[in-house]
């Protein structure tokens, strides 16, 4: 699957995925995923960020708002038309480019970070975008992303629930099947079912790799990885959103953090 072919899966998605998104659905990542990355990421005030494959632009202003002036790009032109309409009502100073990651067009040493939220397992030549990264991270310049664990969320997963339905175990499969392109089709699991009945599900081209693989093409782009993060729901956050109770049992996304030497 090339480049043109994932523009046009997450196209089809923009629009519902950001509707739903910033209604509070996406529990995963409001409750969990985002505020652990932010807790995770060294301080940005003062520097130039480059948030890749932005989406509609609600991390991107999270990481805004630390201070940092923020570039955000995507892929898909609803998404980016929807975090210029909120960054026109509400600005921070972020400007949002129509673009590729697997074609970073920018110059040489263009930013002090680069985030990706959930975004590289979805671009096909990872080794590619990792490679643009290097070259765009001023000396010293890190890139922070989050992806699905790739030990815990290969492409066969199932929870297993006991009689109450409490998550207690996960069941995993296909762990080195890296296929390229792999649709999966899901919408957030907290939208309502009389409102989930009229909806078309997403459509994610996924590119899943090893934990091998991972840390070889980091490496291989020439970035030092210093940190990785997996983020556990606390019992607290478990009780007030059970959607994320599954996390304790085992991670269901990583945090890694690189640096250019």
């Amino acid at each position: 699957m090339d480049a043109s072919n994932v523009a046009a899966h997450w196209e089809s998605n923009a629009e519902t995925w950001t509707i739903y998104s910033r209604a509070g659905y996406d529990r995963y990542r409001d409750a969990l995923n985002t505020p652990a990355f932010l807790e995770m990421l060294p301080p940005v005030a003062g520097l130039k960020g480059l948030d890749l494959g932005c989406g509609e632009g609600t991390n991107t202003r999270a990481v805004a708002r630390l201070g940092a002036r923020m570039t955000g790009l995507d892929i898909a032109p609803t998404f980016v038309r929807h975090a210029r309409d909120t960054e026109a009502q509400d600005p921070l100073g972020i400007d949002y480019v129509l673009g590729d990651g697997q074609f970073i067009d920018f110059p040489d040493a263009s930013f002090d970070f680069v985030t990706a939220f959930m975004s590289l397992m979805d671009m096909a030549d990872q080794q590619g975008v990792l490679k643009g990264v290097e070259r765009i991270l001023r000396p010293r310049g890190f890139l922070q992303f989050s992806i699905l664990h790739p030990c815990f969320v290969p492409p066969t997963r199932k929870n297993i629930r006991n009689e109450t339905g409490e998550a207690v175990a996960v069941q995993i499969a296909d762990y080195f099947d890296e296929t390229d392109g792999r649709i999966e089709r899901w919408l957030f699991s907290t939208i309502p079912a009389e409102q989930r009945a009229g909806l078309t599900p997403f459509s994610i081209p996924r590119f899943h790799r090893t934990l091998t693989s991972w840390v070889s093409m980091i490496v291989g782009a020439g970035l030092a990885i210093e940190a990785f993060g997996e983020p556990m729901a606390s019992s607290e956050v478990a009780l007030a959103e059970p959607v994320v109770a599954d996390t304790r049992i085992a991670p269901i996304f990583l945090h890694i953090r690189a640096r250019k030497p």
